[in-house]
């Protein structure tokens, strides 16, 4: 089978033949760059309008001369029907459909973000990756499970490429901004920024202020963008470690244009070699917009019968990764992997040993990280949770005894809580609980950070009863890591929004639990109204929510 894919959902107009015999494919692209700033949307779409005929006319003419003489010269059109910016989208889909109805062949949409992380597994061969996608617009970290590719986490303000070039342009410098700060950085030093990371989630319009802002105060150029890379890359890198750690995965496999950049990959990698996970990176030409993923992709959803009537093909500016049906894939595959059991457990951030009733929690110092942010890190995580694992505990919520505390060393030592997560025994009664308790700690003042199943533990109701869903035992918070005191209703809501995405990353049917779970913090919050309503605000800032 072959597959001509077409993209362009921004700024790069692109053309591929992928031949699924011989798993090649040939690529053909014409990017828009802007003479100053970021990417116009109506110059982008005139440059589309010219760009995408010869590119297609390329690829097509490539066809014609190299297939074998029997029958069409290629098997399916593909073409990202979104996301992206409406006008430009709006010419790949009409070329795409043209060209389907005169040669006579299938006509396949294509989610551009899902073949992102397609090709990235395709080409890594790995069994079901997590994957970050890092590009432009987007900020992903995708699991597969239950049909669908979950959100795990995502940027919950501005993707981080679109992050990076507000920045450049702030100091004059025309799109793409990425390169431009990947080559500054080399001659750059340490500063200081902003490092938001809540629980898989993650922000970055604190960090781009505070970088306009150590410019604008005579910091040289060359050391914000350093600090940007170290800040902004270190977060993407953390949150990846949390998803391998909250699914039990041992693959990533990274896409979006922004993986271009080689201190990213490297931080990525390190990470996993430190975990023993695999790590695989695309060649550039599949990390930056491109055809090549597009052709790939819809040669798979030809194979498995799903492709698009004409009367379907509308695109779609807001099209989610999650909201696509994935065909071509198992429905019993899944991200999830549970964990080996021992006296020693690897989780995102520390390493966590346990002896008889006692377990002791070290935050290990990661090499991928600058050493003085990952120092700081360390230090105040650790002190932070020690005093909200106690307050906690004071206000009446369910969380171990803390019987020592070592800041230098970042260590702390517990009582042993639970007989498992609860993500290995989600049930009704026990998100209930961890609603219930969340509800507790927001209306004392201060949020979790990273409520996830992971970071929840659940005990039988005797030490000889299994863990039952009729009889479940006593429900416990631990990891307060990234927890801290507030008084603003959005910082409460994230908290449930982490929890929330946690279910729909590890329970086989998340939709009763998540009900259950808001249900049982409405009955204990004395905020519940304005909470639960900045939630419904927050789950609406997702990209293209």
């Amino acid at each position: 089978m072959r597959v001509l894919g077409i993209e362009g959902t921004a700024w790069c107009a692109s053309a591929a033949l992928y031949d699924e015999t011989t798993d090649e494919t040939v690529i053909e692209s014409d990017a828009y760059e802007p003479e100053s700033g970021g990417i116009h949307p109506r110059e982008a779409a005139e440059h589309m309008h010219e760009a995408i005929p010869t590119v297609v006319g390329i690829v097509l003419d490539h066809a014609r001369e190299t297939h074998d003489g029997d029958g069409r010269p290629v098997d399916a059109v593909a073409f990202s029907q979104g996301p992206g910016l409406g006008p430009c989208l709006r010419t790949v889909g009409t070329a795409a459909r043209a060209l389907a109805q005169t040669l006579d062949v299938p006509l396949v949409g294509v989610n551009h973000m899902v073949a992102h992380l397609e090709v990235g597994r395709h080409r890594s061969g790995f069994d079901s990756p997590v994957c970050l996608n890092a590009s432009g617009a987007n900020a992903h970290l995708l699991g597969y499970r239950n049909g669908r590719y979950r959100v795990l986490g995502e940027t919950m303000d501005t993707g981080v490429g679109n992050a990076i070039d507000k920045f450049t342009r702030h100091v004059g410098w025309s799109h793409p901004g990425g390169p431009k700060v990947e080559a500054h950085a080399e001659s750059g030093e340490f500063v200081d920024l902003p490092y938001v990371v809540k629980g898989m989630d993650f922000s970055f319009s604190g960090i781009m202020s505070a970088a306009k802002q150590a410019y604008d105060d005579g910091n040289s150029v060359e050391d914000v963008c350093f600090g940007l890379q170290e800040h902004i890359f270190a977060m993407l890198t953390e949150v990846a470690e949390r998803a391998l750690s909250l699914t039990g995965s041992d693959e990533l496999v990274l896409g979006g244009g922004v993986g271009q950049n080689a201190r990213l990959r490297e931080m990525l990698e390190t990470m996993c070699e430190e975990r023993g996970a695999s790590f695989y990176a695309p060649e550039p030409r599949f990390l930056r917009d491109n055809a090549g993923m597009i052709a790939l992709l819809g040669a798979k959803m030809v194979r498995a019968g799903d492709t698009t009537e004409i009367a379907d093909s509308a695109v779609d500016p807001n099209y989610r990764p999650d909201q696509v049906a994935v065909t071509w894939r198992d429905a019993d595959e899944d991200v999830h992997v549970s964990p080996g059991a021992g006296e020693t457990v690897r989780g995102a951030e520390a390493v966590v040993s346990f002896e008889d009733d006692r377990v002791e929690k070290r935050r290990i110092p990661k090499a991928y990280r600058h050493p003085a942010l990952d120092e700081t890190l360390r230090r105040d995580r650790t002190v932070l949770e020690a005093r909200l694992t106690s307050q906690a505990r004071r206000e009446g919520v369910p969380t171990p005894v803390v019987r020592d505390l070592d800041p230098a060393e970042s260590t702390i030592v517990f009582e042993f809580v639970g007989d498992l997560d609860l993500r290995e025994n989600c049930t009704e009664a026990g998100v209930r609980d961890v609603g219930r308790h969340l509800a507790v700690i927001h209306d004392a003042g201060f949020v979790h950070g990273d409520p996830t199943t992971r970071n929840v533990r659940v005990e039988s109701r005797t030490a000889s009863d299994e863990p039952s869903a009729d009889e479940p035992g006593r429900t416990y918070l631990i990891d307060f890591g990234l927890g801290y005191h507030t008084d603003h209703v959005e910082d409460y809501a994230m908290d449930l929004h982490v929890f929330d995405q946690s279910l729909v990353g590890t329970a086989d049917d998340p939709d009763p639990l998540r009900d259950a779970f808001r249900a049982a913090y409405r009955e204990a919050s004395s905020q519940a109204d304005a909470v639960l309503g900045r939630l419904h605000d927050v789950e609406g800032r997702g990209r293209y929510q």
